[in-house]
């Protein structure tokens, strides 16, 4: 159906170099380091990621979406003790850790072509107005 990375797989312990993360210690809060060369290979090498947290609604409502339409998007999930650390590092590494907008940001978060496009309101708002689609045939994600 769709390609789901875990920010587990993606981030390993940076301590130790495995792929696999030790279990975090009491009061630490994720512990795992974060490659943001990763994220931006993510982002550059799929038409479609979305950065979603899981068991949320919101970021069910994107996958649908983009299922709908027939694309079939890379979702990275990630655990609700690490999405500061994700989303903080995500938006610095894309050049909007400085803007208001990006400190607003949370998750889900889509990219089209490399592109964010935002959260749910805005991939709605692109659906609704006909952006979306357009988007997705130049990202390569969607054919027809």
């Amino acid at each position: 159906m769709e390609q789901t990375i875990s920010h587990r797989i993606l981030f390993p312990n940076a301590a130790d170099g495995s792929s696999t993360p030790p279990p975090a210690a009491a009061g630490d809060p994720g512990g795992e380091a974060i490659d943001t060369e990763s994220i931006r290979k993510l982002v550059a090498e799929n038409a479609v990621v979305v950065f979603a947290r899981k068991g949320c609604c919101m970021c069910h409502v994107i996958k649908l979406l983009l299922h709908g339409h027939g694309v079939k998007p890379t979702v990275f999930d990630v655990d609700e003790q690490n999405e500061a650390a994700v989303t903080s590092e995500l938006f610095k590494i894309l050049g909007a850790g400085k803007s208001a907008a990006a400190a607003d940001q949370q998750l889900p978060a889509a990219f089209v072509g490399g592109k964010l496009i935002g959260g749910l309101e805005k991939v709605m708002g692109a659906h609704i107005s006909g952006e979306l689609v357009p988007k997705l045939k130049e990202a390569r994600a969607l054919w027809l």
